[in-house]
C-alpha cells in the first residue's frame, strides 16, 4: 500500500504506533450506516424533546468526527478508507438500554482515540484528535445524564428542564478536570468511571465541583477500591 510514512526515519516503536493509528482511524469510520441507524432508533425513542435534541446533538458531532477521520486518513495514507461488509442493526431491547450501550461506547472510543493520538507523528493531527476526545467527554456527560435522568420517576417532569447547551455549560467543570486527566496520562477507563460517577451525582443534584470532589474522595480514602485499581493500570 503507497501511504506518506509519517515516522520515516524513526524507531520501528513509532512506525508500528503510526500504522496503528491509521488502522483505529480506519475502524472509527467503519459500520456508519450501522451507527446512524442507531441514532435514528434513540431519537425516535427519546420521550421528550429536550432529549432527543441531546442525541441529535451528539449525533452532529460523530458525523464530524468521522468526516475528520476520513479527512485523516485520506492524507496521511492518500487513499479511502475501505468500508467492507455492513453489519445488520439490531435495535436494543429498550431506549434505556440503548442510552447504556451508547455511554460503554463512549468508553471504548476514548481507549482508542488516546491510542490514535500516540501514534500520529504531525501535532496537526493529535490536536484534532485531542479535539475529538474533548466531546467524547462531553457526549459521556450527557448520556450519563439520560441513563440518569430515565432511571428515576420523575424523569420526563422536571420542573426546570435544561437545553443541552445549558447541561454542557453547567458540567463545563467536569470537562475540564477530565481533559486535565488526559493530558496527564490518566488511564482512560479511570477517567471515564471517575467522571460517569461524577455524573451520576450530579444528576441526584450535586454540584459539578461537589461530585467531583466526593468521588475524588472515594478515591483518595480507599472507598472505592476499583477506582484506585484503574487509575494504577496502563491501558
Amino acid at each position: 500500500m503507497q501511504q506518506m510514512n509519517g515516522y520515516q526515519g524513526y524507531s520501528n516503536e513509532q512506525q508500528q504506533a503510526f500504522q496503528r493509528s491509521l488502522q483505529l482511524m480506519a475502524e472509527a469510520v467503519q459500520g456508519e450506516r450501522e451507527d446512524q441507524l442507531f441514532y435514528d432508533y434513540l431519537i425516535s425513542k427519546a420521550p421528550t424533546a429536550e432529549q432527543k435534541e441531546i442525541i441529535t446533538s451528539i449525533r452532529n458531532d460523530e458525523i464530524r468526527h468521522n468526516q475528520l477521520f476520513r479527512q485523516m486518513y485520506q492524507q496521511l495514507t492518500g487513499q479511502e478508507v475501505s468500508m467492507g461488509k455492513e453489519e445488520e442493526f439490531i435495535p436494543p431491547v429498550s431506549y434505556i438500554e440503548g442510552i447504556k450501550k451508547a455511554l460503554f461506547g463512549e468508553l471504548k472510543a476514548m481507549e482508542k482515540y488516546r491510542i490514535i493520538r500516540a501514534g500520529l507523528p504531525y501535532r496537526e493531527y493529535r490536536d484534532v484528535v485531542f479535539e475529538i476526545l474533548t466531546d467524547e467527554l462531553k457526549h459521556a456527560t450527557l448520556y450519563n445524564f439520560l441513563y440518569t435522568e430515565n432511571r428515576t420517576s420523575s424523569s420526563s417532569q422536571s420542573h426546570n428542564p435544561k437545553t443541552p447547551d445549558e447541561w454542557i455549560l453547567h458540567t463545563n467543570y467536569l470537562v475540564e478536570e477530565g481533559l486535565e486527566d488526559v493530558r496527564r496520562g490518566v488511564p482512560a477507563t479511570h477517567i471515564l468511571q471517575e467522571f460517569i460517577l461524577m455524573g451520576v451525582l450530579v444528576g441526584q443534584g450535586y454540584t459539578p465541583e461537589a461530585a467531583y470532589q466526593t468521588v475524588e474522595e472515594w478515591e483518595r480514602t480507599g472507598q472505592s477500591r476499583i477506582l484506585q485499581q484503574s487509575k494504577n493500570r496502563m491501558d
